[in-house]
Order: C-alpha cells, then sequence, then structure tokens
C-alpha cells in the first residue's frame, strides 16, 4: 500500500471509531504440533471495528469514493467540510460483512447507502446493516446475484457501486477495496519481525471473491524473505477462485454454491483478485464441509479465536494438507515451516466498536 492511502485508511478508521490499533497476531504452538510444522501464527481480525477485516475494504473504498464525488479528501468529508446533501448513495452487494463496512461509511460521510442481500444471507447480518441507517434489499439467488442486482441499479443511476469484485481487473473500486485490505499486510510485516524474528514460508488464506487473498500475496511478496507457498483455502461447493486459476481467467459456477462458510459462497472471482494470484503463483486447495467445521473447533482448542467456518477456512486448508503426506511434498510443508493464518472474523456480532 502506498503512504498516502496508508494514511488514509488509518485516518478513516481513527474518525470513524475514535483510535487506531493493529489486530493481534499471535503464536499457537500446539496448532503448530497438530499441523506438523515448526511454527502457526494467527492474525486476529475479529479485533477490527465490526469484528472482521472486510471494514477495511468497503470503508476505504466506499469513503475514496464519495471523496471523489465530493472533490474533497477523507479527511475533509469526514469533519464536514463538505456539504452532504450533495453525496451521492452508495450501492454495494454483500453476504453481510462488507456491506455493514459500506453503510458505516456512509453514515458517517452523511450519505445513504443501500445493500443487496441474498436471501440466503443471515438476519442477524441484514440487522446489523440497517442499523447503521442502510437500506437492505432482499435478491433471490446467490450473492452472485446480488451483485447482479446491485451493478444494474448504479447502472440505473441509483448511486456509486462500491463493489469487492469485479469482471475488470483495472476496476478502480475494487483496487481500492484491495487497497483497504493493504492494512493487514503492513501490520503483519512488523509483527512477524516481533513475533518470529523473522517471516512466515506459507500463507493459507481463505477466499470469496478472491481479494484477500490477492492483497496478502501482494503485501507479503515486499518482504525480504515472503512466504515461498501463499495456498488460496475454498470450500469445495464454492470454489471460484481455484476454478479461475486453472483456467487462467474468472468463470462463473454454477450450483446454488451452499457452504457453511457462508462468507465465502460466491460463484465468480474478482477479475483483479485473479490477475494478482496468478502473477504471484498461488495455488489453490478445496476442503469438505466437515474440515470447515471441525478447523473452527481445531482453533479454539488450540488456544485461538472463536471464529465461524468463514474465518477458520485458512486452517482447515492448512490441516488438510498436513495430514496428506503428498500434498505436504506438493505444498512443501516441513517440520520446520512457519504458517500464516487469518482468522477473518468474530463468531457471532463482536463486542468490538460500532459506530452509534
Amino acid at each position: 500500500m502506498n503512504d498516502s492511502l496508508l494514511h488514509d485508511v488509518i485516518a478513516a478508521a481513527t474518525l470513524l471509531w475514535g483510535s487506531y490499533q493493529p489486530t493481534r497476531l499471535i503464536e499457537l504452538p500446539r496448532l503448530a504440533q497438530r499441523a506438523g510444522v515448526g511454527r502457526v501464527v494467527v492474525k486476529l481480525e475479529s479485533g477490527r471495528p465490526f469484528g472482521n477485516f472486510k471494514v477495511l475494504g468497503g470503508m476505504t473504498a466506499g469513503l475514496c469514493a464519495l471523496a471523489r464525488a465530493a472533490g474533497a479528501s477523507i479527511e475533509e468529508l469526514l469533519s464536514g467540510q463538505t456539504p452532504h446533501t450533495s453525496l451521492p448513495r452508495l450501492i454495494c452487494a454483500s453476504d453481510g460483512n462488507h456491506g455493514l463496512a459500506v453503510a458505516a461509511a456512509a453514515r458517517r460521510a452523511g450519505a445513504d447507502a443501500s445493500v443487496y442481500l441474498p436471501r440466503c444471507a443471515s438476519r442477524l447480518r441484514a440487522d446489523r446493516i440497517q442499523a447503521q441507517g442502510a437500506e437492505v434489499i432482499w435478491v433471490d439467488g446467490t450473492y452472485d446475484d446480488a451483485v447482479d442486482e446491485a451493478a444494474r441499479a448504479a447502472s440505473r443511476g441509483d448511486g456509486l457501486l462500491i463493489s469487492d469484485t469485479s469482471s475488470d481487473p483495472d476496476d478502480l473500486i475494487v483496487h481500492d477495496v484491495m487497497a483497504g485490505y493493504g492494512l493487514l499486510t503492513t501490520e503483519l510485516v512488523a509483527q512477524c519481525q516481533q513475533i518470529l524474528a523473522g517471516y512466515p514460508t506459507h500463507l493459507f488464506v481463505q477466499a470469496g471473491v478472491g481479494g484477500l487473498a490477492a492483497a496478502m500475496a501482494d503485501g507479503l511478496c515486499t518482504l525480504p524473505e515472503g512466504p515461498r507457498q501463499m495456498i488460496v483455502v475454498e470450500p469445495a461447493s464454492a470454489a471460484c477462485v481455484g476454478h479461475a486459476l486453472a483456467l487462467g481467467h474468472p468463470e462463473r459456477l454454477g450450483g446454488d454454491l451452499h457452504t457453511c462458510a457462508e462468507m465465502l459462497a460466491c460463484g465468480l472471482a474478482s477479475a483483479s483478485a485473479v490477475q494478482i494470484l496468478l502473477k504471484h503463483e498461488a495455488h489453490s486447495i478445496v476442503v469438505s464441509e466437515e474440515q470447515l467445521q471441525d478447523a473452527v473447533d481445531a482453533l479454539r482448542d488450540t488456544g485461538g479465536p472463536a471464529t465461524t467456518p468463514s474465518g477458520a477456512a485458512g486452517l482447515a486448508g492448512l490441516l488438510h494438507v498436513a495430514m496428506e503426506p503428498l500434498l505436504r511434498r506438493r505444498h512443501e510443508l516441513e517440520a520446520n515451516s512457519v504458517v500464516l493464518l487469518v482468522a477473518t472474523e468474530a463468531d457471532a456480532s463482536p463486542t468490538t466498536p460500532e459506530l452509534t
């Protein structure tokens, strides 16, 4: 992330929630022993406002879009130096977390927001979005159907589309979203030195449309010794990123995409993310519903945080590889490997700060 945007992201977080603190990186020796590796560290994104990493992307992209529309900086926008009556509505599709971040950004800036949710989305997540003053519009079908509906609304002139995925690899908003996620890797660079006195050899990271995985691949490649294996983990029923990596471009999956990892139930990968992951030669593995559920227990039982199957999907991938000798060899997972995971969200409505 460039210094200017990093400053904007931190400034926005401070103005929105009153303070900014990096989320914790913890080491779990019992988990490393279980996986037969040297060390395992976990980034705890449950410590973010709203209890998940998505706040970084939706907040950044939403505020950047509003600031551009107002011809102002983010700080000027949030300090009330622009006329709020002239701000456009923000529109997005979400399974819950991205929409919550966009809704919060709109509310703080004095703009309206509409969030398109698939019918399968959690009512609790919808309630949290509405608590930020946003309109929730329910869409029959999958997350990808909600993406299509939000895009149609924006094309009609209903507002600015703040999407975390696009078929255009040069989409400015999607790049703003991933730049927001880049704060996570900026934090990691310093934390790895403090905790590991070195750097991870392996990254196992979950993917919906691939934005977080791509942002981490880009950010960690700047390390003196970046991970030699970057492994994207997806539910077997919604492995759109792995499908795109195999083809060399995104292609929409069929089916209902149902999975207990509801934040990963996506059928079409982001073109921007795929382009970045291909550049970094990322690998892809899929995990079963049972493995996703088991990973939640494994993380908690070895001293990690309580999370959801979505939040523990990276661990599900690590354990899947660790238990299969062929996969261990293929991904160069060894007794001295140092593995980085991300627990991407809290297990329920978090106690972390929300806008009031």
